[in-house]
């Protein structure tokens, strides 16, 4: 982890103008960093919150800041405004919406200011999507061709699902459900800057792409660190059974029920590092309406635009590898090879063509790809199942489906109303077996996914049903702070978990 100073150029470039914020935010920022306690990196885009968001900090080290960010909004977001050099479309291009009576008015709110930028061509909101930065969790955009929004494809780039069947009887989950539990004690790494003692090789790591930017370069020790292992928030790996329910030639995998593997996670601290370096860039380059802020873009044409699409396409072939190296890790302590792989992206942008022929940057942020035949997977919750499904190329939609049920509570919400006792109840109700988890992942904090798959039987058609049994995820950590920016006790880290 690099321990660079924010200075006040770097703060300007986010936002922050009026002197005693500058001064407060650089104090605190760097005392962090000189602490060990977390980077430049990290720390901008929860600066970029706190200042929008100031109300989400009232525990230290940042609630001196949230305070006078209130005091001086006014006269600072006048500052940040007369920054402002691309206008936005007096209204947003008209876009579909599926399943609108479940989605909250902010992610609504955050779809239209995204139709409204002079670069939009295209968009669908999915019927899981929920606020977010920038582009809403679920949000579908389509973009001039040479022009590629940071922040709309996310913080976790390549936040992905990979899914592994295995040619065993699936009641050898009920006759080894302890063993399979220790497997994924065994083979799985999840928490804020964790990584396996030992890591895996990866050939990945051979490419000379590695070299290519300076960001990649310094990211380089991260990532070997932190290959096949998983991060926090709604990132799992389980065991369960997956009905195939129907015979499928393109699948390969005649009728019937299978034990599974299923696994969601990104491309961890390499990938979150080249999201904010060059959502900041962007910011720089691109001034826009406060608002609108976060869905600045880099030109494609320019340096910075090609150093991020590298690096983002990297991340995504980094995303595989965490995740073929768990399954790796489970087959070989199974003894067994998969009969079938199958996985998709849910957080990146596509070099795409819109069904006249447009030729467009595809982004989908938590939105599942959809063309014709191509195969996906949408998970529930942790009690609920998900669906592998293939895509119907429905161009209305962007070629898109949603990537999984949804928050319908946001993580502060769930951590402050559910009860564990209640959680433990659903969980045994279901027969699962949790390994770590938090209130903020709890099965009621997410809607039902069932209704989820309604609204969007245009998009996809499913072939099979997976049911989870035994499921990992982050052990629960003690953090300071409300926002979507923590800092855990025990390690110093701060995350920042956008979804």
């Amino acid at each position: 982890m690099r321990r660079t100073k924010i200075r006040n150029q770097d703060l300007k470039k986010i936002g922050y103008y009026e002197v005693p914020l500058l001064k407060l935010a650089g104090k605190i920022a760097n005392k962090l960093i000189g602490q060990k306690q977390s980077s430049k990196e990290a720390l901008l885009p929860l600066l970029q919150d706190l200042l929008d968001h100031p109300d989400n900090y009232t525990e230290p080290p940042f609630d001196a800041l949230a305070q006078k960010v209130k005091e001086h909004q006014p006269a600072n977001d006048l500052k940040r405004q007369d920054e402002a050099q691309y206008e936005l479309k007096p209204e947003p291009l008209p876009y579909p919406v599926f399943g609108k009576e479940k989605i909250e008015a902010g992610a609504i709110k955050q779809m239209d200011t995204a139709m409204q930028l002079p670069i939009s061509l295209a968009g669908a909101l999915m019927p899981d999507a929920h606020q977010g930065y920038g582009l809403p969790i679920g949000g579908v955009l389509a973009t001039q061709h040479d022009r590629v929004i940071p922040y709309a494809v996310g913080v976790d780039i390549a936040c992905r699902m990979c899914l592994s069947v295995f040619e065993l009887e699936a009641d050898y989950l009920s006759k080894k459900r302890n063993h399979l539990k220790n497997l994924l004690l065994k083979n799985t790494c999840f928490g804020t800057g964790k990584g396996f003692e030992k890591p895996m090789h990866d050939d990945l790591f051979d490419k000379p792409v590695w070299r290519e930017t300076k960001v990649i370069r310094d990211l380089k020790r991260k990532a070997i660190q932190q290959i096949g292992s998983s991060g926090t928030g709604n990132h799992f790996v389980e065991w369960g059974t997956i009905d195939i329910l129907e015979d499928n030639s393109e699948l390969g995998l005649p009728k019937g029920q299978y034990l599974a593997l299923l696994s969601h996670s990104g491309s961890r601290g390499f990938g979150a590092n080249i999201a904010g370096h060059y959502t900041n860039i962007a910011m720089e380059k691109t001034k826009l309406p406060k608002h609108a802020r976060h869905l600045a873009w880099l030109d494609l044409n320019t340096q910075e635009g090609q150093e991020y699409w590298i690096g983002m396409n990297l991340a995504g072939e980094y995303a595989s590898a965490n995740h073929h190296q768990i399954h790796k890790r489970m087959a070989q302590s199974l003894e067994t090879q998969p009969l079938k792989m199958i996985e998709n992206h849910h957080n990146f942008a596509w070099r795409d063509q819109l069904a006249d022929g447009t030729e467009v940057i595809v982004h989908r942020k938590g939105a599942t790809p959809a063309h014709e035949n191509e195969w996906g997977i949408i998970p529930g919750s942790m009690t609920a199942p998900g669906y592998l499904v293939q895509g119907k190329g429905k161009a209305e939609a962007v070629f898109s489906a949603s990537h999984g049920a949804g928050r319908q509570l946001s993580r502060n919400q769930a951590k402050k109303t559910l009860d564990e006792d209640d959680v433990q109840r659903v969980l045994k109700q279901n027969g699962v077996t949790l390994i770590g988890g938090d209130l903020d992942e709890a099965p009621m904090a997410y809607k039902n996914i069932d209704e989820v798959m309604q609204m969007q039987q245009a998009l996809v058609t499913v072939a099979g049903k997976f049911t989870p049994a035994i499921v990992r995820m982050a052990d629960k950590e003690k953090w300071m702070g409300r926002g979507k920016g923590r800092r855990n006790e025990k390690t110093g880290d701060i995350s920042f978990n956008e979804t």
